[in-house]
């Protein structure tokens, strides 16, 4: 399986992000997705920025996209998604259906993971779009993506989100220029202020939600480093990563040391807890339970049998 680096959710400083991806030129991961797609005031890195980063990664041997934004609102966010599906030079990653509109029939593209994916008839629909590989989508269960794959398309990859905080919902209110008592329209960048999201919390005082900007993700870290024999035995291609501020070179490190057997299972579980207490992580969604779970699934007794794909 491949290692890729997702899209980059949060916003950062220009030269924080150009350090970011210089380090990660350096790494084992395979793919690699650029551009933002949150939210259109993140103006750090411009669409020019972005395609110059993609060379820079390109000629370190990365297989490189561009991704589109979630949610389009106005008409310059929808000039971008043109330009950026009429690039000519990368595939794009479309997140939206207005993407899939623009790329269907003319260049093959990614389907990604907010398109709502859950049957195989529109799997095989995205694939007669032109679509050469799907994410599936955040919640889907391994059980789901077994029927999925035995009769997926031809040539289709199969890619899923395997490690950060999940992306959960969108909305046309800026949740984290709210909490700063700003309007979106004068948010101030108020997000830039939180590299990892900000935390939401119950009165409880339990950790709920992270809020990043108009985004919602989840407030653990979904983790399915010990799902990987599961999802080679169900052909998944690709195995996403998302950035997060710290120890992202780390991470990729010990999921490439899981793939060369450098690292068994549990060896490379006990690598990844000393960056991400397992306290703070979860799997849920992945054995069909409610997201925020945490399954052990080295000592599970039921492994998934290897499927016979053809794709």
């Amino acid at each position: 399986m491949k290692i890729a680096l997702g899209p980059l959710l949060y916003y950062w400083q220009r030269e924080t992000i150009l350090n970011f991806y210089e380090s990660i030129a350096t790494t084992a991961v395979d793919v690699v997705y650029l551009g933002e797609t949150v939210c259109s005031r993140r103006h750090e890195l411009r669409l020019s920025d972005w395609v110059d980063l993609a060379k820079r990664l390109r000629k370190a041997g990365k297989e490189v996209l561009l991704s589109t934004q979630v949610l389009l609102e106005s008409g310059a966010e929808l000039g971008t998604m043109h330009k950026i599906a009429a690039n000519g030079d990368f595939m794009v990653e479309a997140n939206d259906m207005g993407a899939v509109q623009c790329l269907a029939g003319k260049t093959a593209f990614v389907a990604g993971p907010h398109l709502n994916i859950y049957n195989l008839p529109t799997l095989q629909w995205m694939a007669s779009l032109g679509a050469l590989r799907w994410v599936i989508p955040m919640e889907m269960a391994r059980s789901a993506l077994a029927v999925l794959q035995k009769d997926r398309p031809a040539g289709m990859q199969t890619e899923v989100f395997a490690f950060g905080r999940m992306p959960l919902a969108f909305s046309a209110r800026c949740f984290t220029a709210r909490h700063n008592n700003l309007p979106k329209d004068d948010c101030r960048f108020s997000c830039m202020a939180d590299p990892d999201g900000l935390m939401l919390k119950t009165r409880e005082h339990e950790e709920f939600l992270v809020l990043n900007g108009i985004q919602t993700q989840s407030a653990k870290v979904y983790n399915l480093l010990q799902s990987w024999g599961d999802m080679q035995a169900l052909g998944v291609d690709v195995v996403r990563i998302s950035p997060q501020s710290q120890h992202s070179a780390e991470i990729i490190a010990v999921f490439d040391a899981l793939r060369t057997q450098t690292l068994g299972p549990q060896q490379a579980q006990a690598r990844l807890q000393a960056l991400v207490p397992e306290s703070e992580q979860c799997n849920g969604y992945w054995h069909g339970r409610p997201g925020l779970d945490q399954v052990d699934q080295v000592n599970q007794e039921n492994p998934v049998e290897p499927l016979e794909v053809t794709a």
